[in-house]
C-alpha cells in the first residue's frame, strides 16, 4: 500500500509502476517495525484505519477532547517587553520566538546558513507530501483534525485512556477533572524529551509495548494512576509538590520500567526536572496554591484580572504563558543562556543571528550585557529563542481547559511550530535542508564517541550533536519559521477540499509536518527510526 493511500481504496485493474515514496513506505510497513502502526482499537473514526500513522494520533470524534472552536469577540493583547529595555523579559516571551526566528529563516532563503546548504526547489515536494498524509488520514474538509497537543499521545492503539479516565470520576465536578488532567498533562510533556532508541514501556495495563513519545505518555499515565506524584494519601490522581519532592532517580527508573537493555537518555535530567517542578510549585502559591498543585493554576486563571466573562471565560494566552514561563523557571537548568543572572530557557546563542562587535567568535551561556549597542547589533539580538516544552505545555493543557470548562485562549495565533526533531528532521529528509560537509565530520566524530562512552553499536550512523550546538540551534530556528510558510502552502495546496476552511498551524503540526517528520525517519533509518540528526540529550529538551 502506498504512503498516500487510503485502505478502503479499491486497486486499481493494470498494474502501474510505484513511485519512490511508496516503495519506500511499503518497505518500511512491511518490515514490521514500525512504532506508529497500531491494532484496530476502539474508536469507530474511518481515520482510525488508515495504513499508517492516523492510529496513534488522531483523536476520536466527540471524545471530551474533541477539537473546540467558539466564536469570541476580538481581544487586545499586551505587547511583549521591549527588547532593548528589558531583553531578557522580551526573550522569555511567546511573541519573541516567531520575531527571532524569522531573522534566521531569511537567511535560509538566500542559503546564507553556516551550517546547512538550502534547496528551497524541494520545498514544493514537502508541501506536497504533508498535504497527501493530511488527505489520507482525514477527511475533507479536515474540520475534524485536532490541534496538537498531548492528549493524543494517550490515544496510541485507538483507546482513549482520558475518556476512561473521566469516566471513572464521574462523580467529580468538571473543575476537580479539569485540575487532575492538568497535573497528569504537564508531568507528562515535561518527561516528553527523546528517549532514545532503546527504551521501551509495556503497559501494565493491556501488555503492549509502547515507544517514543506514546510510551512516555502511557508511562506518565500509568505512574499518575499509581500515586507516584502525589503527597496526599486520600488522592493518587493528583501531582503536587510533596509527591513531586519524594522522587528519586531509582523512583523513575522502576516506574519507567528502565534497565539494563532498555535504558532511557537523560532520566537522570528528567526526574530533576520534576524535583524542580515541586519546588517551583512551592515558590508559586499565588498560582498553584497551598498544596502546591499544577491543576490550581486553573482557578488562578479563571479569577485573573485579564479574564473576561463572557458567554464562556476568555482568557489572554499571555495570561497562560506568563504562568508556565515564570511560574515553573525554577525547572530549567541554570547552566543555560542567561542575561544579567536571569536565565532564558529554551534560548540559545546562534551565529547565524546579527552579532555585537564585543560577542565572542563562539557562543557561550555566559551573561550578556544587557543595554547599549555593540558594533551593528544589541547582544540579545544574538540569542534565538525556542521555549519548545513550554510551547508543547500550552499546547497540551489548553486541551482540557477549553472542552471540560469551555474556556477560549486569546491569541493562540502566537504560539509557533515545535522547533524538535521530527519536524526538524522532515525538511532534512526531503532535502531542503543539507548539513554542511564540516558539520556533518564533526558530528559523525560525536557519534563515534557516543558509541564509545555508551558502549553503543552504530546500527544506522548519523551526525549527533550537544542541544546547545550552533548547528542544532540554527536547525531549530529554521524550522519554526519553515513551518509557517509550510502551513500557507499546505493551505494553498489543500484550498479545494477545505471549501473555504483553513488548516491552523496546531493542526498541520498534528496531522501532517511531525507525523511525516517520523515516517520518514521510519523509511529512511527503519532500524532505529531515529532523526537525520542526533541529539547527545539531558532530557529537558526536544
Amino acid at each position: 500500500m502506498g504512503l498516500f493511500s487510503r485502505k478502503d481504496k479499491a486497486p486499481k485493474s493494470q498494474p502501474q509502476k510505484p513511485s519512490l515514496a511508496t516503495t519506500q513506505s511499503q518497505a518500511s510497513l512491511d518490515s514490521g517495525a514500525s512504532s506508529i502502526k497500531s491494532p484496530a482499537g476502539t474508536f469507530s473514526s474511518r481515520a482510525m484505519n488508515r495504513s499508517s500513522a492516523g492510529t496513534n494520533h488522531t483523536s476520536a470524534p466527540n471524545t471530551p477532547l474533541s477539537p473546540f472552536a467558539p466564536q469570541v469577540p476580538n481581544v487586545d493583547l499586551p505587547k511583549p517587553p521591549d527588547p532593548d529595555l528589558d531583553p531578557a523579559g522580551y526573550l522569555r516571551s511567546l511573541n519573541s520566538v516567531r520575531e527571532r526566528c524569522r531573522v534566521i529563516t531569511s537567511k535560509a532563503i538566500k542559503n546564507e546558513l553556516r551550517h546547512f546548504d538550502v534547496d528551497m526547489t524541494k520545498f514544493p515536494e514537502v508541501v506536497s507530501f504533508v498535504a497527501s498524509i493530511i488527505k489520507r488520514d482525514y477527511d475533507a474538509p479536515f474540520t475534524s483534525i485536532p490541534a496538537h497537543g498531548r492528549h493524543q499521545h494517550f490515544c496510541v492503539g485507538g483507546r482513549d485512556r482520558i475518556a476512561h479516565l473521566l469516566s471513572a470520576w464521574e462523580s467529580l465536578d468538571n473543575t476537580e477533572k479539569c485540575r487532575r488532567l492538568i497535573d497528569l498533562f504537564l508531568v507528562s510533556v515535561l518527561l516528553d524529551a527523546g528517549a532514545g532508541t532503546k527504551w521501551s514501556y509495556k503497559s501494565t495495563e493491556n501488555g503492549r509495548i509502547y515507544r517514543r513519545s506514546e510510551g512516555i505518555a502511557i508511562a506518565s499515565l500509568e505512574m499518575f494512576k499509581a500515586g507516584l506524584f502525589s503527597g496526599d494519601a486520600t488522592n493518587k490522581f493528583q501531582v503536587d509538590k510533596a509527591g513531586l519532592r519524594q522522587l528519586t532517580v531509582d523512583k523513575m527508573t522502576k516506574g519507567l520500567q528502565v534497565q539494563k537493555g532498555n535504558e532511557m537518555d537523560g532520566l537522570e535530567g528528567r526526574t530533576q526536572l520534576l524535583v524542580r517542578l515541586g519546588e517551583a510549585l512551592d515558590t508559586n502559591k499565588e498560582i498553584f496554591g497551598e498544596d502546591g498543585r499544577p491543576g490550581n493554576m486553573l482557578d488562578y486563571l479563571l479569577a485573573h484580572p485579564s479574564t473576561q466573562a463572557s458567554s464562556m471565560p476568555i482568557v489572554p494566552l499571555s495570561t497562560l504563558w506568563d504562568v508556565l514561563i515564570n511560574g515553573l523557571a525554577l525547572i530549567w537548568p541554570q547552566s543555560r543562556t542567561a542575561i544579567n543572572g536571569v536565565s532564558l530557557g529554551d534560548a540559545w546563542p546562534c551565529s547565524s543571528m546579527p552579532q555585537p562587535s564585543t560577542a565572542p567568535a563562539t557562543p557561550t551561556f555566559s551573561p550578556f550585557p544587557t543595554s547599549g549597542r555593540a558594533g551593528s547589533a544589541a547582544a540579545w539580538e544574538s540569542i534565538l529563542p525556542f521555549h519548545k516544552l513550554t510551547q508543547w505545555l500550552t499546547y497540551s493543557l489548553m486541551q482540557p481547559m477549553q472542552q471540560l470548562m469551555k474556556i477560549h485562549f486569546a491569541g493562540q495565533q502566537l504560539l509557533t511550530g515545535l522547533p524538535e526533531y521530527r519536524n526538524g528532521g522532515l525538511f532534512i529528509d526531503m532535502g531542503v535542508l543539507t548539513l554542511k560537509p564540516a558539520d556533518m565530520e564533526r558530528g559523525l566524530e560525536k557519534y563515534k564517541e557516543f558509541c564509545l562512552r555508551t558502549d553503543s553499536g552504530g546500527v544506522e550512523v548519523a551526525p549527533m550533536f550537544e542541544p546547545s550546538d550552533d548547528a542544532v540551534v540554527e536547525w531549530r530556528g529554521v524550522t519554526v519559521g519553515l513551518l509557517d510558510r509550510l502551513c500557507v502552502d499546505v493551505n494553498q495546496s489543500l484550498k479545494n477540499e477545505l471549501a473555504g476552511n483553513e488548516l491552523t498551524l496546531p493542526q498541520l503540526l498534528e496531522a501532517g509536518s511531525w507525523k511525516g517528520g517520523r515516517e520518514l525517519a521510519e523509511i529512511h533509518r527503519p532500524n532505529t527510526k531515529e532523526p537525520p540528526i542526533l541529539i547527545d540529550s539531558d532530557g529537558t529538551v526536544f
